[in-house]
């Protein structure tokens, strides 16, 4: 029993760890990627610590552009201080390397969005943003004719949104 309650402290101030070394307000989307991607957490107890993290006042969402993003409270930055030291290396090593690696994918992931919704029977509106340090570059809303449209729109954007954002200006700018 007295293992099962460290290696449950142990998690949790892992996944405070993780979203603290990000620096950023992510999905838990984004942070259930990161997690399982490393085989940190199982992805039905990773669900369960993210809600205790919350009700404990660890973590708590905040809303950003519409979107719910999961972030460590000061409560959470203090235990974390204070219990550093009793996270394995190993398991600190692997989370500051997927990060180092990763940073620039979890950051524009971030800063890029694409989302669509039913706007009647017959349409769906999709909304395409790029935002640069806190800036929206381009926030973009379109009403297409089919759900495939909308999901393709929303890949492309996902994909090629830098290319994408020149053309666009590239277009309204050149005569």
């Amino acid at each position: 029993m007295f293992d099962d309650t460290l290696e449950l402290a142990e998690n949790k101030l892992l996944l405070l760890y993780i979203l603290e070394q990000i620096k950023l307000p992510i999905s838990k989307n984004q942070f259930t990627e990161i997690v399982l991607e490393n085989n940190l957490i199982n992805y039905f107890t990773l669900q369960q610590y993210i809600s205790e993290l919350i009700s404990a006042d660890f973590t708590e969402y905040n809303e950003v552009d519409g979107k719910h993003r999961l972030t460590v409270t000061s409560k959470g930055h203090r235990v974390l201080s204070m219990f550093t030291n009793r996270l394995s290396q190993n398991k600190l090593d692997i989370v500051d390397s997927y990060i180092k690696e990763n940073m620039n994918t979890i950051r524009q992931q971030i800063d890029i969005t694409a989302d669509y919704t039913i706007a009647n029977n017959n349409s769906f509106t999709v909304n395409l943003k790029a935002i640069e340090n806190d800036l929206a570059l381009i926030d973009l809303k379109l009403n297409v004719v089919s759900n495939k449209q909308a999901r393709d729109i929303c890949a492309r954007w996902k994909n090629n949104s830098s290319e994408l954002y020149t053309k666009i200006i590239k277009m309204l700018i050149d005569d």
